[in-house]
């Protein structure tokens, strides 16, 4: 089973949650470590290729969990956050390509020791 990295501040975010947001996300991504999709996901290619969004709803609003699950170990979570508008905010996708680059990165050192 891979694991589970969170990037930044994604891992205070989704605490920050209420339990039954943090209990369906926790679900979805226990799925992907299975190698299932979520059951309700969509590629955020404006992030990067391979980028999905697991998304989330309840009575309080939308929630977004924004991961990577390309690399053979591990499944990087890069953002969570609650959706506040019809659109992904700006700052969100710029500060998860920030973390995206910086993952491969750290990938291309590992390869190349």
């Amino acid at each position: 089973m891979k694991k589970i990295g969170f990037r930044g501040t994604s891992l205070n975010k989704l605490k920050s949650f209420n339990d039954e947001v943090k209990q369906d996300i926790g679900h979805q991504l226990y799925r992907v470590q299975m190698g299932l999709e979520p059951e309700d996901s969509k590629p955020m290619k404006t992030i990067g290729v391979g980028v999905k969004e697991i998304r989330v709803k309840d009575k309080d609003g939308i929630y977004r969990c924004i991961y990577i699950a390309k690399f053979a170990e591990i499944i990087y979570v890069l953002d969570c956050f609650q959706k506040k508008t019809e659109k992904t905010p700006d700052s969100i996708i710029k500060q998860s390509k920030k973390r995206l680059k910086e993952i491969y990165q750290e990938q291309k050192n590992v390869r190349n020791l």
